[in-house]
């Protein structure tokens, strides 16, 4: 093992940390703006988050809200009747008279307060249980709008740097804090209720006592805030670590990487790389914690002095006879019941402003997602139905496109127009913009300049998921989902459904998807991932049939091939190509495919050329071999290649 010597490398070595700044992100920015922020404002802050989350737990479960709420309130109501019962008792157990006689005295009084106690007991557990019910209902509604927001966004969002560290803080953090500050903010109001209850008592008996139990509260609410804003401020700088640190575990831990991982032996590399990104996120959380302590011994220490002028001032009443002994006793009581029930208020304030900063990133995530989710006007469904499967000619004009944070556009006036029936080609080198066209007439980019239309009708105007059930597409990169291998195929269609099992049989013939089904343990009902019990793995070029098979069972009005072939054998690749001009010839069903094997194009109705984000040619094969230029540049490229094998062969031979 080489392990030893890389530890004692990487204890010396500060590790080299590609990648913007963390200053250059936009959330720095905010991260600076809290640090500025004094606690003051935090406060401020504090009752807006817990109305927003209330209103959360309202729509989650508005029984459960109130039923805790109402409970909450009864139990505290019971807290300071048994505390001024208590008064009762100790009058009638300190005055003058037998022993007997007082007991007897006290014991009206001493069944009240077993009374108060018992039924402040049942009310709180009652309040308790339906506090426990609204966690899973609030973690389910929050879960769902996350989900219902990411799935609805365009494509670009997912190449927005950005955006991407707003999306991670709001499913990390920003989800499980939801639900954790409904149950704080309801321990917080459990507290305060416990505290207004005390301080009642307090404030009958005597009213010098009420603001000096208050006093307590200050220095270790300070205290609580004051650690939670530096702990939130610590955990926002490191989530660019963070997530450079997951990447990394997922690198060293995930199977699909790890053929890779030993064949070019980067094992001491990635080690490395996590053990600087895990030594920068362990001197950040052992400062924290330093600073955590140290605020926290303030507010302690302060919290002590309050305390004890608390008691001086209880004693001074003694002392003058301003106070009875048996109030100074229930006295004592109230103010260790509302110490206790400001503790519990301090420790739920300090959770519920740090879980309230998290939660804060969440919401500001799914507003901004809101705002970028595309909500045009749709066209009823019915209407444009027809137009998409009987359209006469796609037409792409002037469309502009550019990714997030590039220089260049990857697309720039682009014009491609696809009539029914015809089989249109891409070509061009690696980032001439083939796949992000394909990408805008899928309907999953929308041009920045530029429209795309199906016949008359906007393709920007329709709701995309009208749109899309008009596309099916066979991609490079398919996903390789973790279900079975008709869940690959049907995505969420039932295979029980009437004429679906029909349509896979001749989607899977058409890929050649048949053979891999049919040497699957358990068929289409095979799981295909071995992370699970009873799975099972494919190879490149059998996932590469499967993913065509999707795309065949679809059996959309256009068909984008997008490298559909990159993965499959001669013979695989020849019939696919042989079925997807099938697919052209049955039913005017139109293609547009995308291939570096330029002799697979040549019998397409017509190719554009694009190169650096621009169409510098098109037409059919042989009028682009007739003009000289990339086109036939590449194709020729090719074919000398096998021309000079086929030479060289029958050189050997002859010789």
């Amino acid at each position: 093992m080489r392990i030893w010597p890389f530890r004692r490398r990487a204890r010396r070595a500060a590790p080299v940390l590609t990648g913007p700044k963390l200053d250059e992100h936009p959330w720095y920015a905010k991260a600076t703006e809290l640090s500025q922020t004094g606690t003051l404002t935090m406060a401020r802050r504090l009752p807006a988050l817990i109305g927003q989350v209330m209103r959360l737990a309202w729509r989650a479960a508005r029984r459960d809200l109130l039923v805790t709420i109402v409970l909450n309130v009864v139990a505290g109501i019971f807290t300071a009747f048994g505390l001024l019962a208590t008064t009762g008792v100790l009058t009638a157990l300190l005055s003058s008279g037998p022993t007997p006689d007082r007991v007897r005295a006290a014991a009206p009084q001493l069944l009240l307060v077993g009374a108060a106690v018992t039924a402040r007991a049942g009310f709180a557990a009652a309040a308790q249980w339906a506090q426990a019910r609204l966690r899973p209902q609030v973690q389910r509604l929050v879960e769902q709008r996350l989900y219902e927001l990411t799935t609805a966004l365009d494509l670009t969002a997912f190449d927005d740097a950005a955006f991407q560290d707003d999306l991670h803080r709001a499913k990390t953090r920003g989800v499980d804090s939801a639900p954790s500050m409904v149950d704080n903010a309801v321990d917080l109001f459990t507290a305060a209720v416990g505290v207004v209850a005390a301080a009642g008592a307090l404030g009958v008996l005597h009213p010098v006592l009420l603001p000096l139990l208050l006093l307590t509260a200050f220095p270790e609410g300070w205290a609580a805030v004051r650690a939670a804003r530096i702990g939130y401020l610590t955990q926002l700088g490191l989530v660019e670590r963070r997530r450079r640190s997951w990447i990394l575990t997922d690198l060293m831990t995930e199977r699909v990487h790890a053929a890779e991982v030993r064949s070019f032996t980067v094992r001491d590399f990635l080690l490395h790389r996590y053990a600087g990104l895990a030594a920068e996120i362990r001197d950040a959380l052992l400062d924290l914690a330093r600073r955590q302590t140290v605020t926290q011994l303030q507010g302690d220490v302060l919290k002590g002095v309050a305390t004890a002028c608390m008691y001086t001032a209880l004693g001074v009443l003694l002392w003058r006879g301003v106070m009875p002994l048996a109030v100074a006793g229930t006295a004592v009581l109230a103010i260790r019941a509302g110490q206790t029930s400001l503790i519990s208020l301090v420790y739920s304030l300090n959770r519920c402003y740090e879980d309230g900063l998290y939660f804060g990133d969440y919401v500001a995530y799914c507003e901004t997602a809101e705002r970028r989710v595309r909500a045009p006007e749709p066209v009823p469904e019915p209407a444009v139905a027809p137009v998409l499967e009987d359209f006469r000619e796609i037409i792409a004009e002037d469309v502009t496109f550019t990714y997030p944070d590039a220089d260049a556009p990857s697309l720039d006036k682009v014009s491609v127009r696809l009539r029914r029936g015809e089989i249109v080609a891409l070509v061009g080198e690696n980032g001439s913009g083939k796949t992000t066209l394909a990408k805008i007439l899928a309907g999953l980019y929308g041009p920045q300049d530029g429209v795309v239309r199906w016949d008359d009708v906007r393709a920007d105007e329709l709701h995309p998921d009208v749109l899309r059930r008009a596309i099916a597409v066979i991609a490079q990169d398919h996903t390789h989902w973790p279900m079975t291998a008709a869940d690959n195929i049907t995505m969420g269609d039932d295979l029980a459904a009437p004429g679906v099992r029909e349509s896979v049989g001749r989607a899977t013939a058409a890929s050649g998807a048949d053979e891999v089904v049919a040497a699957l343990p358990h068929g289409l009902d095979t799981l295909l991932d071995r992370r699970f019990a009873d799975g099972h793995e494919l190879s490149g070029g059998q996932w590469q049939r499967l993913a065509a098979a999707r795309g065949f069972y679809r059996d959309a009005p256009l068909l984008i091939c997008d490298e559909p072939t990159a993965a499959l054998d001669a013979r695989a690749e020849h019939h696919l190509f042989e079925q997807i001009r099938e697919h052209a010839a049955r039913d005017g069903r139109t293609v547009l495919l995308i291939t570096h094997r330029l002799a697979s194009v040549r019998h397409a109705d017509r190719i554009y050329v694009l190169d650096e984000g621009r169409v510098i040619a098109h037409g059919t094969h042989r009028e682009l071999m007739a003009e000289k230029g990339l086109y036939a540049e590449l194709y020729d490229l090719q074919a000398s290649a096998y021309r000079f094998d086929l030479v060289h062969d029958d050189a050997r031979r002859r010789a």
